[in-house]
């Protein structure tokens, strides 16, 4: 039985590059014939994820060059090094159509492996600030997909094609359910939830007695993977013990259509799922982000209407409960928040990558 055209999708880490990565694949299983493969680390997202939803995934052993100074960059670069001697051979085993770099430790070596062997390289951004190997890669690749305008790299001229974050199905607009409660929604993300974790079920037991006379205020919080229970604790504590606390949503396109209001990080694929839905969010980012880029992905969308947002170091438990208090009781600021937030959604950035790729390529 023959294969598909085989496309390598570079991505891995934390679910800000897997979740995407899949999302792609799927579009391209849908719009060609095509069999993707992952490639990415052994202790990543990836390593799980990928196989579960079906696909092959190559790992490489690659650590992080930034954030170590220069003893880690040092040992990033000769990993980087040694990995790339390894990605050029898996290339050659079964020389792909493209290679699609969505990011993570092993994107690097594995695009540029793919540059140096003529094999066509896409990059997906979806920050706001373009990441250091898509940085590096830019002027390699030949289509370069971004979810935000101010990521253009200089002189890319016609490489580039704003899409969005790619979504995995279901993330559409959809109005709330009919309620009189107020409806919360926390994400912790992957990393860097304990602000959240810490902050949040104070705040809202301070949130809470404002709809003490009313039909109250109905909560779900994702905590991360084994830090569900002292978060429910703490909400025992503050009084609200009907609040949900979960390691992880396993239906988050659910959890947001039933939501008032989203309380999240800034990572583009959480913002893009919240817009992509339609809803109104208070974002926290996360301040250790790569080069600051959840600061500037919640900049971007606050300025255009579609979130309200807090550096971490102002977002203490009172402030939070001053801005959820806001955004809860204000139906047109909510609304209006929502609206803007629906208005940026690109549900379809999957499909449209998928279908811009194949055609660069010339796979039917």
């Amino acid at each position: 039985m023959s294969r598909g055209a085989c496309i390598v999708i570079a991505a891995g880490g934390t679910g800000g590059h897997v979740f995407p990565g899949l999302a792609v694949a799927e579009a391209l299983v849908r719009a060609g014939d095509v069999e993707p493969v992952f490639a990415g680390t052994a202790r990543g997202f990836e390593s799980k994820l990928v196989p579960a939803a079906g696909y092959a995934v190559e790992h490489f052993d690659v650590v992080a060059i930034k954030g170590g100074g220069a003893v880690q960059a040092a040992r990033g670069g000769l990993s980087a090094t040694f990995a790339l001697g390894r990605a050029l051979r898996f290339l050659r085993r079964r020389p792909p159509r493209a290679v699609v770099s969505v990011g993570g430790y092993a994107a690097g070596p594995v695009s540029l492996a793919a540059a140096m062997l003529g094999v066509p390289l896409a990059i997906i951004e979806p920050n706001s600030v373009m990441g250091l190997s898509n940085r590096l890669l830019a002027p390699l690749a030949r289509r370069i997909y971004l979810a935000f305008d101010q990521a253009r790299p200089p002189f890319a001229g016609a490489k580039v094609l704003l899409s969005g974050v790619p979504l995995r199905a279901g993330f559409v607009p959809r109005p709330p359910p009919a309620s009189t409660a107020r409806r919360v929604l926390v994400l912790g993300g992957s990393q860097g939830a304990r602000a959240l974790n810490e902050r949040l079920p104070e705040a809202l037991g301070r949130v809470a007695a404002d709809h003490a006379g009313s039909a109250g205020l109905e909560i779900v919080h994702q905590a991360g993977e084994g830090k569900d229970a002292a978060v429910r604790e703490a909400y025992q504590r503050v009084g609200l013990a009907s609040a949900r606390v979960v390691p992880f949503t396993t239906k988050l396109e659910d959890d947001l259509a039933w939501a008032d209001l989203v309380v999240a990080r800034a990572g583009a694929g959480t913002i893009a799922e919240i817009a992509a839905v339609g809803r109104a969010s208070l974002l926290v980012p996360f301040p250790s982000a790569s080069d600051d880029h959840q600061a500037k992905n919640a900049a971007a969308y606050a300025s255009q209407g579609a979130a309200v947002w807090i550096r971490q170091e102002a977002a203490d438990s009172t402030r939070i409960a001053m801005e959820v208090r806001r955004i809860l009781g204000d139906d047109v600021l909510r609304q209006r928040l929502a609206a803007r937030a629906e208005a940026l959604g690109r549900p379809e950035a999957a499909r449209t990558i998928a279908h811009d790729l194949l055609k660069l390529i010339e796979v039917r």
